[in-house]
């Protein structure tokens, strides 16, 4: 335990929440930005609660729950096809490196 009773420190040789969280952001950028999207739906939809008239809270909050989910499930698509063409550019780019080693060793 560290010297200083009110802070809670890590193991060493573990990384802290700020770095696992950037470290995990950085692997897999599209995570952080389906959260802000969801995040910005729910603060817009709470704010559009005030606003709104007669409109029942059960289905304010359905709407706003399948706008989240559509952002979640956005963030995620596009990061599959981010993935799948990157993926797809290295291969390209390995098939065409092999193709051209034996040719340029003759």
């Amino acid at each position: 335990m560290s010297a200083d009773k009110g802070q809670w420190t890590p193991p060493k040789g573990e990384d802290t929440v700020p770095e696992k969280l950037l470290r995990k952001s950085r692997e897999s950028p599209l995570v952080p930005a389906g959260l802000a999207a969801c995040l910005a739906v729910a603060v817009y939809r709470i704010h559009r609660l005030r606003a709104c008239g007669p409109t029942k809270l059960s289905v304010h909050l359905i709407h706003t729950r399948v706008a989240a989910q559509a952002c979640v499930v956005g963030a995620i698509l596009l990061g599959t096809v981010y993935s799948r063409y990157r993926d797809y550019g290295r291969r390209t780019a390995q098939d065409a490196g092999s193709k051209q080693g034996p040719t340029s060793a003759q």
